[in-house]
């Protein structure tokens, strides 16, 4: 099998990941608020202004207008670059290496790839998770940090936290990304196959890979939102980590956002 070299792993991984947060950011922007909502409070003692998918994409548009569902576009295309290029990079030189060959290789490698990633990427998820949060003070939902842009989030968090703050939240995004890429990895082989026996399409079609990537989607979405939820409570302020987020809110908080994300991913797929 003819194997592509890292760098062009990098510029084509990143790019399309790019193309398609700008068809997902207004996903993030509705996942974001619903993370957000009822933060560290028992269920029933707050006000829910987001319900459901179509009912929260309504309230930002009204809100925010409909060009605030593109909110924390910018940063969003930052993270995505950033992570991506980094991931795809570190998961070439792993398949070059010949670790990709070996049981569970691809897996490991993609775990990894995907720490190293989100860790380089951390701050641009920092601040595109604080713009996503911001609106009207009615709709409000977790802290509101009052950003204007990018570059004056990153000038405000560094002026008031040091470089150590650019990298707050980062122990809740590592996980986050690598079981997500773990997942992937492990389920998207088995979903094509599958989809492939069925002989619902055409072998060599491309929609076999999208429906496999749609398939494995569902498991990522479901691994990965409890660890969704907290890292994007870390970044948007400080808590006190997966046990007070249990305690105030029940199990079910882990699940907070889990359809915007699902439909999240089925578009990166």
């Amino acid at each position: 099998m003819e194997t592509v070299a890292p760098a062009v792993d990098l510029v084509l991984g990143a790019s399309a990941c790019c193309l398609a947060c700008v068809f997902t950011n207004p996903l993030e922007v509705v996942k974001t608020r619903m993370q957000l909502q009822g933060e560290l409070q028992a269920p029933g003692t707050y006000h829910r202004p987001y319900r459901g998918l179509v009912a929260s994409t309504v309230a930002v548009a009204r809100a925010d207008g409909w060009w605030g569902l593109q909110k924390g576009l910018a940063a969003g295309l930052l993270y995505q670059g950033l992570m991506n290029s980094v991931r795809f990079y570190c998961y070439g030189l792993a398949g070059q290496a010949g670790l990709t060959q070996r049981p569970g290789g691809t897996v490991v490698a993609g775990a990894v790839a995907g720490a190293l990633g989100a860790f380089v990427a951390s701050p641009a998820y920092l601040v595109k998770t604080q713009l996503q949060a911001q609106t009207v003070a009615a709709m409000a939902v977790g802290h509101q940090h009052h950003h204007q842009s990018i570059l004056g989030a990153l000038e405000t968090i560094w002026r008031q936290q040091g470089l150590a703050g650019l990298w707050r939240g980062v122990g809740g995004a590592v996980p986050r990304v690598m079981v997500g890429s773990a997942a992937q990895l492990a389920t998207f082989t088995s979903a094509k196959a599958w989809v492939q026996d069925q002989q619902w399409l055409p072998e060599d079609s491309w929609l076999v890979a999208l429906t496999g990537g749609m398939i494995s989607s569902v498991a990522v979405a479901a691994v990965m939102t409890p660890f969704d939820v907290t890292s994007t409570r870390l970044y948007n302020q400080p808590v006190d980590g997966a046990g007070r987020v249990s305690q105030a809110r029940g199990e079910g908080g882990w699940g907070a956002g889990d359809a915007p994300q699902h439909r999240r991913l089925d578009r990166h797929a």
